[in-house]
């Protein structure tokens, strides 16, 4: 099981999480500007830039598009994680949509800090109108 996001530290994480939150940019700019310009990607994709969904995939960070689509409800995006190796990406989707399994999986695993960007990402989507136009796997 590979769980790409789980290489990174806390305050690589906590900033990723903020960029849901912020107004002006500043830990976007944060995450570009310190050499994780795939978590800046993930983080506009998730808030609806196609630029950035083809920016993954012309990066070599197709799991990241993939769990994008995964939070979106995207079976076949979501079947993709879990038939390459992403099982644990496919499980953070479950927790953004609130799956009680998948929060509860990462309590066990002391990885809470998954369950604090689960709910940013989630209070973020609450807040939005999508467009339902996204690239489909």
């Amino acid at each position: 099981m590979n769980f790409s996001l789980a290489k990174y530290d806390a305050k690589v994480l906590l900033a990723f999480g903020e960029t849901f939150t912020e107004s002006d940019g500043a830990f976007l700019n944060w995450l570009l500007k310190n050499g994780y310009p795939e978590l800046a990607a993930l983080s506009s994709a998730i808030r609806g830039s196609e630029d950035a969904v083809q920016w993954l995939l012309n990066n070599k960070f197709k799991h990241y598009a993939a769990l994008d689509a995964a939070i979106d409800g995207d079976v076949k995006a979501y079947n993709w994680l879990l038939a390459n190796g992403h099982d644990i990406l496919a499980v953070f989707s479950d927790a953004v949509n609130k799956n009680l399994n998948a929060i509860n999986w990462f309590n066990k695993h002391n990885l809470m800090i998954f369950n604090h960007l689960a709910k940013k990402i989630n209070a973020f989507r609450d807040n939005q109108t999508y467009d339902y136009h996204k690239l489909h796997f």
